[in-house]
């Protein structure tokens, strides 16, 4: 299986928190068990690690038989997520064993040299982009807000439809981490790994330069709080925070997503798209991609006689193979 250097990084250097000493011993399994089923599974990449690394260190203390065979047998993912009941949601207990099938179902139809079967039921619900007006009228609510509630409105907005961050990523995110390679050059993220760095979509460079100007080397989003992250940071502000009736709430995921497919109907590569966003691959966008109206014929004729140009954007010849994001040096 041969991955992507940025999924293969992953899991190449995945590391349970507070890892036991027994996860040097399974270990290598765990990253041959992702590794074989990544892209055959809709899955993110580190969220797979986590679950099938919590797997084996259950087997392993339970005596199970060190082997994907034997970690992935219905009563052993029965019993591992029965354990978790109590430590987690009902609902990630389902996910879990929802998860680990799926890689079960992925390793044997690779081991049989068939792709994997395609799945009956619709997939779930990815998260919808906002409408050009939606988004405008949560600009306009959030810049009319007071003091500290307009700075971390804009910092979820522009950071979430800006640079197209996750939840933790817009949480970890300071502001020393947005600088410009040059006067004229976009405002680029310096705090988040990707192998296509990120870049802002223009409507949000000021607003972040500003923000990032005045939040220092202090946090963009809720600057006060004494821990990086906790899973309610975002959703409680999101809460707390309503904008009037007409407009819905402030998600990141929704702004990631309106972030996306910006992309996408811009023509850029997917595998590009793909990469800037942190994702496995670039089937991940198939999610979105009836949001994508068609090339019409004119737009088509265009770039098809401009070769190398990529969202309106002339490249150079030695650049022009793989294409580039907007504003993105190599």
């Amino acid at each position: 299986m041969v991955l992507d250097p940025v999924t293969s990084a992953k899991i190449t250097r995945y590391r349970p928190r507070a890892a036991p000493p027994l996860w040097e011993e399974v270990a290598p399994l765990v990253r041959s068990v992702v590794t074989a089923a990544v892209m055959a599974v809709p899955y993110d990449v580190e969220r797979l690690l986590h679950v099938i690394g919590r797997l084996a260190l259950w087997a392993e203390a339970a005596g199970t038989e060190r082997s994907a065979d034997a970690w992935l047998r219905n009563e052993v993912i029965d019993a591992f997520v029965l354990s978790r009941a109590g430590d987690i949601e009902a609902s990630s207990v389902r996910t879990y064993r929802t998860w680990l099938l799926r890689v079960r179902d992925a390793l044997a139809w690779s081991e049989r040299g068939e792709a994997a079967p395609a799945r009956m039921h619709a997939e779930v619900s990815p998260h919808q982009p906002y409408s050009a007006a939606e988004l405008a009228g949560l600009r306009h609510w959030a810049t009319h807000l007071p003091g500290q509630q307009r700075t971390d409105a804009l910092a979820l907005l522009s950071l979430g439809a800006g640079l197209g961050l996750t939840p933790k990523e817009v949480a970890a995110s300071r502001g020393l981490d947005l600088r410009r390679p040059s006067r004229d050059g976009p405002l680029m993220h310096q705090g988040v790994e990707r192998l296509v760095p990120l870049v802002t979509r223009a409507a949000w460079d000021t607003v972040l330069g500003e923000l990032a100007e005045r939040a220092g080397g202090g946090y963009l989003f809720r600057p006060r709080r004494t821990v990086e992250y906790a899973k309610n940071l975002i959703g409680s502000w999101s809460l707390i925070h309503q904008p009037p009736r007409d407009l819905p709430v402030v998600s990141v995921g929704r702004l990631r997503a309106t972030w996306i497919v910006e992309l996408m109907r811009a023509h850029i590569d997917h595998h590009l798209i793909a990469q800037a966003a942190g994702l496995a691959s670039a089937a991940s966008l198939a999610r979105w991609q009836h949001l994508v109206p068609p090339v019409d014929d004119v737009t088509a004729a265009r770039l098809h006689r401009a070769g190398g140009v990529v969202a309106g954007v002339a490249l150079p010849p030695e650049r022009q193979p793989r294409g580039c994001l907007p504003g993105v040096a190599r």
